[in-house]
């Protein structure tokens, strides 16, 4: 699908918001703006999945983090319910700032009501867009996060982690992940958690 002016118009306000991000990744030889990398590789994996995603799923593949560091996981208890009220404040903090950029751009109200619909991911099970969103955000986890990530905690909690991700993922979405290049010692432990 070819991409439409207000779409261009909302993927640089989405990334001009992600560039103030202060925590920074090397990628490509350089240092970038944490969640401006993040919704890049979103949209980049978006199109490896589905090259002809609605222009309703570009949006919320790119605002998925928008502008995530507003809310400091650190402003939560430390414990699961502490995760989860994170998680759902998140959710509705990344669905009201993409909705106030693409009104700023002038889009309608049911394509605005779509994207807050995807970005909270209302309908996982029973809508194909979510699903791919899910998958999508899976696979960009293991690519490029999952390393770092396995390096931080525990065996127990990485296989966990492991097992909660391959339940959210699609047949395809796992097809895919078992083709991704992983470091050995990361690959090892997926296959554990799938064994």
């Amino acid at each position: 699908m070819k991409s439409s002016s207000l779409y261009e118009k909302a993927a640089r306000a989405i990334d001009e918001a992600n560039s103030k991000d202060s925590n920074l990744e090397s990628a490509d030889g350089r240092l970038q703006p944490k969640e401006l990398l993040y919704a890049h590789r979103m949209c980049e994996w978006l199109e490896k999945m589905e090259p002809g995603a609605s222009e309703s799923l570009k949006l919320a593949a790119r605002s998925q983090h928008i502008e995530r560091w507003a809310i400091p996981r650190e402003e939560y208890p430390m414990d699961r319910n502490g995760y989860i009220k994170w998680r759902n404040a998140l959710k509705k903090f990344h669905a009201d700032r993409v909705e106030d950029i693409l009104l700023n751009v002038g889009y309608d109200e049911t394509t605005i009501s779509r994207v807050r619909d995807l970005v909270m991911k209302k309908g996982i099970k029973s809508d194909p867009d979510v699903q791919l969103l899910e998958d999508v955000i899976c696979l960009v986890f293991l690519k490029y996060y999952f390393e770092d990530f396995s390096q931080k905690h525990d065996e127990e909690k990485i296989l966990r982690i492991l097992q909660k991700t391959w339940r959210k993922m699609s047949q395809k979405g796992r097809e895919m992940a078992m083709k991704l290049e992983m470091p050995p010692s990361a690959k090892k432990l997926v296959e554990k958690a799938l064994a």
